[in-house]
């Protein structure tokens, strides 16, 4: 039997995504994003704020890139992938990421102009086939 790696986050973008291209022409998105929640300890309302690191690829990354932005809200589903590396003092750290294979942008209708619909809902396969091998490389929305 295998296992489910599957997380579902709805937050608000912590900063505006960082776009890297790498070898090859792989578009890479990154930002911080915010999930908050509320509750009673002591009799007082208390929030609190978690950070995740999420990740997007290719024609994903560059759906991310045109249409989010600091502040936004945005339904995030991806899976968690930890991954190692080593800093300059060669001390090996680690993060976890979400890796996106899709997000929809929440809010009001008025936040996703100029395409005017009432959300931006992107899948990593539907926009990585289109990019690929699209006859106008028009997104799929």
């Amino acid at each position: 039997m295998s296992g489910i790696n599957k997380v579902i986050l709805v937050g608000h973008l912590g900063k505006d995504p960082e776009v890297r291209h790498l070898e090859g022409g792989v578009t890479v998105a990154s930002f911080p994003l915010a999930t908050s929640e509320t509750f009673n300890k002591e009799g007082k309302r208390v929030e609190q704020t978690e950070w995740h690191n999420i990740v997007l690829w290719r024609g994903l990354a560059e759906v991310a890139a045109k249409y989010l932005q600091k502040g936004k809200l945005v339904y995030i589903e991806g899976k968690l992938r930890t991954r190692s590396f080593e800093d300059k003092e060669k001390v090996k750290r680690y993060v976890t990421e979400v890796v996106a294979e899709n997000f929809t942008m929440l809010g009001r209708k008025s936040d996703f102009e100029p395409t005017g619909g009432n959300g931006v809902q992107t899948k990593q396969d539907e926009v990585y086939s289109d990019t690929m091998g699209g006859d106008d490389g028009d997104l799929p929305f």
